[in-house]
């Protein structure tokens, strides 16, 4: 954990036990929001699909819209926290990494001219803006941009989540149910430090109270291997695919391939290098309980049951 002290204001105003999360009805954004909720907060999300919100949702719904500078600072006021989990996992149409860098530092600008006191920002572990992935060089400009907005704040860097409907480990599993091969990038030795969502949201929540400004890995108690780990999953659910090793290089091509035929975005020739060197990984202590080991062996039976699409998920019609 890395922390860094801010003076605390003079005058502050009184908490209106309102905050804002992005994207509420997201992956952890809907944990965020259910933290909150517990924590006897009322919700508001700003999202870009306003039109996919539940119609019996207790959470106000506001439009994310970058090109409308305005309407961003009316719908961050009167609250007292934004929890900010706006990112894009990879280029898609006008939209890229230097993209999100700016509309994120357009948010925190309106944050700070609606009044918002505090600002707890989902990041990644290891940015860097020297970073040759524009993943990991993008999130530490958000992180300088965060910094330079003169809100206090709260950065939170996750490597890997699992955890209710994640993506990433149903997947593996879906594979490991199905296909009669798996193919591990290299020897399989580079570590893998994830933390369950909820454990994730907890932790930001709690980062929402305090008022320093703090940099803080959120990662959980166990760093398997990723061959470890996949392992582990095959013998969660139960499946028979034999584990082979495959050069590197070929991993990107493979998932490539692979997504054409499902018709979404598997794994990105950036993520595999990010995780292959070792980026996934942390060296500090756990800030999440949550065992990986323990929620496998609980959840195997329905993991990888279905294939979850990132495309659909996030671009598909509602």
């Amino acid at each position: 954990m890395i922390g860094t002290a801010a003076a605390m204001p003079a005058a502050r105003r009184a908490d209106t036990g309102l905050d804002v999360v992005t994207g509420a009805f997201s992956y952890s954004g809907a944990a965020m929001a259910r933290a909150l909720h517990d924590a006897g907060r009322r919700v508001r999300t700003m999202t870009g699909h306003p039109g996919r919100a539940p119609q019996d949702t207790a959470i106000e719904v506001r439009p994310l819209d970058f090109d409308d500078p305005l309407g961003l600072v009316a719908s961050l006021a009167g609250a007292t926290t934004l929890y900010n989990t706006y990112w894009v996992r990879f280029a898609r149409g006008t939209i890229d990494h230097e993209v999100a860098v700016a509309n994120s530092r357009a948010l925190f600008q309106a944050a700070r001219r609606a009044g918002v006191q505090r600002i707890v920002h989902v990041s990644i572990t290891h940015p860097s803006a020297a970073s040759p992935l524009p993943y990991f060089r993008g999130k530490a400009l958000v992180e300088r941009a965060l910094a330079e907005c003169d809100v206090s704040y709260a950065i939170v860097r996750p490597a890997i989540l699992f955890g209710g409907d994640g993506v990433l480990l149903n997947n593996i599993a879906w594979l490991l149910r199905r296909a009669p091969v798996f193919a591990i990038g290299g020897r399989g030795e580079y570590r893998i430090r994830g933390i369950h969502v909820d454990d994730l949201a907890r932790l930001c929540v709690e980062k929402g109270t305090e008022w320093h400004d703090s940099v803080t890995d959120a990662v959980g108690p166990e760093r398997p291997t990723f061959a470890e780990l996949v392992r582990s999953i095959r013998d969660a659910v139960g499946g028979r695919a034999r584990l082979v090793h495959v050069p590197g290089v070929s991993v990107p091509p493979l998932s490539r391939a692979l997504g054409l035929v499902l018709r979404d975005v598997l794994l990105t020739a950036d993520e595999y290098r990010a995780m292959a060197g070792g980026l996934a990984d942390t060296d500090g202590p756990a800030t999440g309980p949550t065992a990986l080991s323990g929620w496998l062996v609980r959840h195997g039976d329905s993991l990888g049951l279905r294939y979850a699409n990132e495309l659909d998920r996030h671009f598909g019609t509602p």
